[in-house]
């Protein structure tokens, strides 16, 4: 089946906080983060916010699938601050995630390095000889049936991290069109992963300021 990019218009931008300087966009399911290759991929949550705010740069990006808090710097010192910050790892970041199937533990970490799959870009898989050291922290929230709700905290950030790391489990996340078994897929209509809450300092006051977005499944 062909993939057929119908980004949600509505809401058409979702602003959560700005100043002078950072800019904090919930952005839904199913719209890129920055433009893609080819005009009919043109529409994503930067230019949408550049719009309003033309000097806005997206700092992280965030799966087209996944939902959630993304942020922005609206000059250069703060895009520039706010890159730094994340490349060093001080930023706080949380998700929720209905995964298949129920955890044994209550909580963990998973350390698997992971590479891109070149043969099924942009696929990411665990390598242990030549992958980038991945961490990803994970708490169960609640279980179902046959699903469980957990809150995963990255510890790096590397492409498709969460989604692969929770399959290596043998727990997809749900509605997972790259990595989820058929069974899992078909739970949700949606990738079933939110970014739900950010921290990050304030380039110019230098104070951090905590984010939060709602989880919508």
């Amino acid at each position: 089946m062909l993939f057929k990019y119908q980004p949600p218009k509505d809401p058409y931008l979702d602003i959560v906080y700005y100043d002078d300087d950072i800019l904090i966009i919930n952005k839904p399911s199913g719209l890129l983060s920055v433009p893609g290759k080819g005009q009919h991929l043109s529409d994503c949550l930067e230019r949408r916010a550049q719009k309003s705010f033309p000097n806005a740069l997206t700092v992280p990006r965030l799966d087209m699938d996944t939902s959630g808090l993304m942020v922005m710097g609206l000059n250069k010192f703060a895009h520039r601050h706010l890159s730094l910050q994340f490349q060093n790892r001080n930023v706080g970041k949380t998700y929720f995630a209905w995964v298949y199937g129920n955890l044994k533990k209550e909580e963990g970490m998973i350390d698997l390095p992971i590479i891109c799959d070149w043969d099924n870009r942009p696929k990411q898989m665990v390598h242990f000889k030549n992958g980038k050291p991945s961490q990803t922290k994970w708490h169960v929230i609640k279980k179902n049936k046959n699903k469980t709700l957990v809150r995963l905290i990255p510890i790096t950030g590397r492409t498709h991290q969460l989604r692969v790391h929770m399959n290596e489990l043998g727990h997809p996340i749900l509605g997972d069109r790259f990595y989820a078994h058929d069974q899992a897929l078909n739970m949700s209509y949606r990738l079933c992963l939110h970014a739900t809450e950010i921290t990050v300092m304030q380039p110019i006051k230098k104070t951090k300021i905590t984010f939060k977005a709602p989880v919508p499944f």
